[in-house]
């Protein structure tokens, strides 16, 4: 109540400048002119990457605007499937060892070039590392050889069979004679990037040529607004017609203007441990953490309930790799933490922080929530708010932290892409998890052609975060997405993209 009522009290005494914002127009005005123009404003909480390319991106926010804007040989549906996209379909070869693509006939790039197999080749082959770099994608270095076969065939042979390999096609196809890619990205998707202003916004266009379905939208501006009070503010205001990732506290500022869109946000949200920093490379650390935490009361107190409690590195989504029975491996016991605690040597507790990206409210709240649980077992713990770019220099890439609360997305529908990152010599398991068995079991998965069997060695690596309390595992986040009445066709999907394709005003 507190925490809406200091939410209230800012939108009071902000609200004014913002309507200023707006010129002279009112709000409903304002909605009017961008209905008439056929454009939409959506709300981001972050900038994105310096870089845009897509094989080097790192945040998810970055993903999920630019997957309007590129395309693999293959795309995910709202359904979780995976369709053709550049490519029109593909063979594989008895052994599992090779798979031929045909491309689909004319499609363009945004700067009007064709899509040839050439252009295929130094895609995935720039991701694999087959150009004498390491691979941009971790699970293509499977990849022994890609070749054109003619202009519109591709073969690409891998070293095992894979029966998660075809997932890895999602891999955006780019242009290979071009170098621009980071600053003026070009892909094949349904819109293309027009323009980029840095921590204010980025403009796509609908691409008059895309060989799918035409986008309904003619130009869309994602616009950035790192405060949270600012985007709620800028929702009323008329700045904006869209946004997701809102908390409920934020939606039950907006009035009657919008409709609220509910799904996941399809991300595991924790407080992520670095394992090799003290206390945290001590295992009853951790678990008296996990024991210190009350997931369902982080949900009701930061989340008015919303959210989905999780366990491991796996959310619900991932259907067959979710094991519902570790959500509560860890059951909220106070004494059980303070028991742990003191077998480790802190019968006083210890003190330590948590690093939080300072524009990101769900986080921030979240946080809030564990200091107070934290507390209660005799741990005092600080949240240190920092900005986004600070968090990926030294916590995700610097490995610079104690403890993080940030949510992990999944770059496909695969659970490789969740658990692979936590393997020893993986180049981003930014908490320093170090597992002899883990890494073992994931040789194993990997070396697997029967799902049944890869699929059970994944829920074993799954339990095994847990057992050893990589995190403290807390919830999928509820995805609240506010979007303004007269705009629909929003389809959400089981991993963490924003697809603008299908959305558009209504008639």
């Amino acid at each position: 109540m507190k925490k809406k009522l200091l939410a209230i009290l800012l939108l009071g005494s902000l609200l004014g400048a913002v309507l200023t914002g707006c010129g002279d127009g009112s709000a409903e005005q304002v909605t009017e002119d961008r209905s008439a123009a056929n454009e939409l404003v959506v709300g981001i909480a972050q900038d994105l990457d310096n870089s845009l390319d897509p094989h080097v991106v790192v945040a998810a926010g970055t993903k999920e605007v630019m997957f309007n804007v590129f395309e693999g040989l293959m795309k995910p549906t709202s359904t979780g499937d995976l369709i053709p996209a550049v490519a029109e379909d593909y063979t594989v070869s008895d052994d599992h060892l090779t798979y031929t693509f045909t491309l689909r006939e004319g499609v363009k790039f945004h700067n009007g070039d064709t899509v040839a197999a050439e252009d295929v080749v130094y895609s995935i082959a720039r991701c694999a590392g087959l150009n004498g770099s390491e691979p941009l994608v971790e699970a293509l270095s499977v990849v022994t050889d890609v070749k054109a076969v003619d202009e519109r065939t591709v073969a690409i042979t891998i070293a095992e069979p894979s029966n998660e390999f075809i997932s890895y096609m999602t891999t955006a196809i780019l242009p290979a004679d071009y170098d621009r890619q980071d600053t003026a990205p070009v892909g094949t998707g349904p819109f293309k990037f027009v323009s980029r202003a840095a921590q204010d916004n980025i403009v796509l266009e609908k691409f008059d040529e895309y060989w799918g379905t035409p986008v309904y939208l003619d130009k869309v501006t994602f616009k950035i607004i790192e405060n949270a009070d600012s985007l709620v503010m800028s929702l009323q205001s008329g700045a904006i017609d869209l946004c997701a990732h809102l908390t409920s506290t934020q939606i039950d500022q907006l009035g009657d203007d919008f409709n609220v869109a509910e799904g996941t946000m399809n991300l595991v949200q924790a407080m992520y441990l670095n394992n090799a920093v003290a206390p945290f490379d001590d295992i009853r650390v951790r678990q008296a953490l996990c024991y210190a935490v009350d997931k369902q009361g982080v949900l009701d107190i930061a989340f008015d309930g919303y959210g989905s409690p999780i366990g491991t590195s796996i959310y619900p989504a991932f259907g067959k790799y979710f094991d519902e029975s570790l959500i509560d491996y860890y059951p909220h016991n106070v004494e059980k933490a303070k028991s742990l605690l003191a077998e480790a040597g802190y019968p006083d507790g210890f003190t330590m922080s948590i690093t939080v990206p300072s524009n990101y409210q769900p986080h921030i709240d979240t946080a809030q929530v564990l200091v107070e649980q934290l507390r209660a077992v005799g741990v005092e713990a600080k949240i240190e708010l920092v900005e986004w770019g600070t968090w990926v220099e030294e916590a995700y890439v610097g490995r610079n932290f104690q403890s993080t609360v940030v949510g992990v997305d999944a770059s496909n529908m695969t659970a490789r892409a969740l658990l692979e990152r936590f393997t020893s010599a993986y180049g981003k398991n930014f908490i320093n998890y170090n597992s002899a068995e883990y890494d073992a079991l994931f040789e194993q998965a990997l070396a697997t052609y029967d799902d049944a069997a890869q699929t059970e060695l994944y829920k074993a690596m799954a339990a095994d975060l847990t057992k050893n309390a990589a995190n403290v595992y807390i919830q999928d986040l509820a995805d609240l997405v506010a979007v303004r009445k007269g705009v629909e066709g929003l389809n959400f999907y089981p991993i963490y993209v924003l697809d603008l394709s299908t959305v558009r005003y209504a008639d």
